[in-house]
């Protein structure tokens, strides 16, 4: 049976919901007839060289042979670049990194497997590519560079004079702001009442102020308001997965930056929390996904039967937002949710299919409190004995190594433990040491990033480089992190001592000025916060697709 778009409260269930305030009657639409009519669709990539839609990637690399979207290869040969970054959105059950099973449902009927543009590619069990990093920054010297991905599907329709005109306007942004990637210096900061980017914590600061102006004044998100809550329009408030029902409740109560109008959008949010879908759905310790992906690719169907918004673009404009570590197995139940849509994702595993070229890394905060703002702020260097800590579960790919090295290792300098004793306080060791290190567990994310930020601790984000770091398309990470290979894991007090004390202060200093971007407030968000980060990420991402206004 088909789970359903509409999802009900029962008083059986194991799980504490997130009393927002906003949950309101939706009611679910039915039908899904125009699935099948997306059989033959394509995309064209298309160089744009008038001023119209000339447009800039923010992206750094450190080949300039590398292009700014990770492709598939198109038969021809040539070079244009299809939004499709995968195709093994529908293979069969398969381990992830960490070895946790996973069951995927393979879907064979034209009602749920849409277009995946995977007949023509042939399979392959070789790794993808992975793709480069986004960043705030002018794109390398290939004729790439000027392109913008165009969403042209080849369904007859009518000119859409209102998208067309969304487009101009987006093209006058993307302009405006390739014009600020080129000041050196020689311009005074642009006026704002609250804040101005300055300094190392940005790739580029001036860019990256015009960009936040240009996108406070012309961005549009539309929230589709099909689904009911708990599992769609709600989101969880206290937990690992904060984030998620932060966002999916800000964005609800939204007046700036939203539209009740969807031909006034440039942007389309799916509003769906798969951390809830997981509490409601999910069968505990079956490791089938398969309700979950269903509920996504039922909710898809009524949207794109009722809408034309997904079908015009085959979900370029479409941003789905998950914390839960499923929140990519998920995203394919649609391969054009998978390849083409705006993946929000805290697990942003690149080994696991992540793309930041279209997708944003979303910070992983476990919020314990409401009152966030006592969350915060630690001492200074002087007042922090230890060099480095951590604490935590024994699992994933990464902190066995951590552990087995270092643990009960005796050096008063490197405390690392898998449980903390009695009476000790966890955030009071992050207070007490100038480096937190940050290993991913199960998945390459871990709240250790947020929380080290928050109590000015020097954040060590120990991976292989297969976690895309949160709004690294603005951010800076080498002026306020350290970033800590596996195999480095033996030279980890020599590495981390030869950061020299004046060195430490500004890492610490910057650590404190770059936590206005990660912090989520009690009441309303705030500019510059968390919420607006992430918005702003999508934003780069939808400048650089161009939706055609006419079939």
């Amino acid at each position: 049976m088909r789970a359903t778009v509409s999802s009900t409260t029962s008083s059986e269930t194991p799980c504490l919901l997130c009393l927002h305030g906003h949950g309101r009657g939706r009611t679910a639409a039915t039908a899904y007839a125009v699935a099948a009519c997306l059989v033959a669709v394509t995309f064209l990539a298309l160089a744009a060289r008038d001023p119209r839609t000339q447009a800039f990637w923010f992206l750094y690399s450190s080949s300039s042979s590398l292009s700014s979207f990770a492709s598939l290869q198109p038969s021809g040969g040539g070079g244009e670049y299809l939004l499709v970054t995968s195709s093994s959105y529908s293979d069969g059950g398969r381990r992830n990194r960490t070895g946790k099973e996973v069951l995927e449902e393979v879907q064979s009927d034209g009602e749920d497997l849409l277009l995946s543009l995977t007949d023509s590619i042939p399979a392959t069990d070789a790794p993808e590519p992975q793709p480069t990093p986004a960043a705030l920054a002018p794109a390398p010297a290939t004729e790439s560079s000027d392109e913008v991905i165009q969403a042209t599907p080849q369904v007859p329709r009518r000119r859409d004079v209102k998208l067309e005109r969304l487009e101009l306007g987006l093209a006058k942004a993307r302009s405006a702001i390739m014009e600020a990637t080129r000041n050196k210096d020689n311009r005074p900061p642009l006026a704002d009442k609250d804040y101005v980017p300055m300094g190392p914590i940005y790739r580029n600061a001036y860019a990256f102020h015009k960009s936040y102006l240009e996108m406070e004044k012309l961005f549009k998100v539309y929230v589709y308001e099909e689904g009911e809550p708990p599992v769609f329009h709600d989101g969880p408030c206290r937990s690992i997965y904060s984030t998620e029902g932060r966002f999916i409740y800000s964005m609800e109560m939204e007046s700036r930056l939203r539209t009740r109008d969807p031909d006034l959008a440039h942007a389309f949010f799916l509003p769906f929390s798969i951390v809830k879908m997981v509490m409601m759905i999910y069968e505990p310790n079956s490791h089938d996904m398969g309700p979950l992906k269903r509920t996504v690719s039922d909710y898809i169907s009524v949207l794109s039967a009722k809408y034309p918004y997904w079908n015009r673009s085959l979900g370029a404009d479409h941003f789905m937002l998950s914390c839960h570590d499923w929140g990519p197995y998920v995203s394919r139940a649609n391969g054009h949710l998978f390849g083409n849509s705006i993946r929000v994702l805290c697990n942003a595993n690149t080994s696991e299919g992540f793309n930041p070229s279209k997708d944003v890394s979303l910070p992983e905060i476990n919020l314990r409190s409401d009152v966030v703002d006592r969350q915060v702020g630690g001492p200074s260097a002087s007042r922090r004995p230890i060099l480095a800590f951590f604490a935590g579960g024994n699992h994933g790919p990464v902190r066995p190594a951590l552990l087995a090295h270092w643990k009960d290792a005796g050096d008063p300098d490197v405390r690392v433990s898998e449980y903390l004793p009695r009476g000790v306080s966890y955030t009071g060791m992050m207070r007490r040491s100038r480096f937190c290190l940050c290993p991913g567990g199960y998945e390459v994310a871990s709240p250790r990033l947020a929380e080290a930020i928050y109590l000015e601790c020097v954040p060590v984000v120990v991976d292989d480089g297969e976690y895309a770091l949160p709004f690294a398309d603005v951010l800076n990470w080498d002026a306020f992190a350290v970033r800590l290979r596996v195999a480095d894991i033996p030279r980890l007090k020599e590495v981390l001592s030869a950061v020299s004390p004046r060195q430490y202060i500004r890492m610490q200093r910057r650590v404190r000025a770059v936590r206005r971007h990660f912090m989520v407030h009690g009441g309303a968000p705030r500019r510059y916060d968390a919420f607006h980060m992430i918005l702003h990420s999508v934003w780069l991402r939808r400048l650089n697709v161009r939706i055609a206004a006419e079939g």
